[in-house]
Parts: structure tokens; C-alpha cells; sequence
């Protein structure tokens, strides 16, 4: 995960009830098996936001275990969020994860998951959301960011929240509305496809330019 990027997925997932397990960078991956508490999480806040340092400066800490070298993605969980670099995720990972039982992969960067990756998440039925949907949030709160600038206003962090809850939830309905399948289950890679191409699409037509 690139530096100052630390802060959003690791207060969100808290925030809504996940135990956060592991922490990865370029250097291996940060372990806790209880789980990390609060003051933990600020703790590594700290390291990559602010010292701009490396997780294996934590690898004496008795919290935790340091796996140098290593991806997250063997140690077992629920949820799976690849947030850092493109195609940190590959084909013998994803199918790590399938058989562990991860219910949900959510890609918060740009392609982080390689194509034969989310072959594996698609033929197991895996809740999968491709980056193109649910890392959409990044450039939505940057576009934000310019409303307040050319309004001359400053929103609080909560107003922000919300307006990106808002433009996530419509992300959602419209992979919803062009990926479902006709048993009812939805596939999220066609949906986001299909309804970024419908956008572009239709603002050609408005526009006459055809």
C-alpha cells in the first residue's frame, strides 16, 4: 500500500465491525492473530504515514509475527482487500484463498489481481469486486475534493463519507443492474464493464459524436 494511503481501508474496515489480520509491503507481511486493536493501528499508521517506514521495523514486537518475504493471502479470513500494486495477486493466490473459504476479495488499487486470479474467484463463485468498481472511491473523493475547491468550502469528514457512500452505493447498483446472471447471482467484473462502457456511451450520444 503506497504511503499515506494507510489511514481509509484500515479505519473503514474497523469501523464496520472487521478484525483487521495482516498488513502487507513490498518487505512481507505484518501478522496479528488476535487481530489488531486500536492502539496497534495507529501504531502502523504511524510507521508508513508519518516515518514513511518498513513493517519489518515491528518484527520484534511480541504483537505481532513478521513474515519477510511474504503475501498475506495464505493466512486464512473472511474478507481479502489487495490494496497496493498491480498484479500482487496472482493465480496460485487466489486459489489459496478459495480454499480457505474467503467469502469477499475487494480490490482497493488498480488491477491488483491478476487475470487468471479473478478466473479463479468467478469459476468459485467468490464475491468479487474488481477495482474499476470498488477502487472507484479514490478518484470519486478526489473529485470531491475539487467541488469543495471550486465552491470555495470545506466539508467535514463526515459530509465526505457520506456524499462517497452515496456514489458508491449507485458504483454497486449499476454492476448490479448490467452483471446479473440469470440465476439471480451477479457477476461484478461484467457488471462494472458493461456499465462504465454504457456511460461513455451515452455521453458520445449526448454529445453527437458518432
Amino acid at each position: 500500500m503506497k504511503p499515506g494511503l494507510w489511514r481509509a481501508p484500515l479505519l473503514k474496515a474497523a469501523e464496520l465491525g472487521g478484525k483487521v489480520l495482516t498488513f502487507s509491503d513490498s518487505g512481507g507481511t505484518l501478522y496479528a492473530r488476535d487481530g489488531f486493536d486500536e492502539q496497534a493501528m495507529q501504531e502502523v499508521m504511524a510507521l508508513k504515514n508519518e516515518r514513511r517506514g518498513r513493517l519489518a521495523e515491528l518484527a520484534g514486537d511480541k504483537r505481532f509475527e513478521f513474515l519477510e518475504g511474504r503475501r498475506p493471502w495464505h493466512i486464512p479470513a473472511d474478507i481479502s482487500l489487495p490494496c497496493a500494486t498491480q498484479n500482487e495477486l496472482d493465480e496460485s493466490d487466489a486459489r489459496t484463498l478459495v480454499h480457505n473459504g474467503a467469502l469477499c476479495v475487494a480490490e482497493g488499487a488498480n488491477m491488483p489481481s491478476t487475470l487468471e486470479a479473478v478466473d479463479v474467484f468467478l469459476q468459485a463463485g467468490t464475491l468479487y469486486a474488481p477495482g474499476k468498481a470498488s477502487n472507484a472511491g479514490g478518484v470519486a473523493t478526489s473529485g470531491l475534493e475539487m467541488s469543495q475547491n471550486a465552491l470555495r468550502l470545506s466539508w467535514r469528514h463526515a459530509d465526505v463519507d457520506e456524499r462517497l457512500h452515496v456514489i458508491m452505493k449507485e458504483i454497486h447498483a449499476n454492476c448490479v443492474q448490467h452483471g446479473k446472471r440469470a440465476d439471480g447471482s451477479v457477476n461484478y467484473v461484467d457488471g462494472a464493464n458493461i456499465a462504465g462502457f454504457v456511460k461513455v456511451a451515452d455521453a458520445m450520444l449526448a454529445q453527437e459524436l458518432y
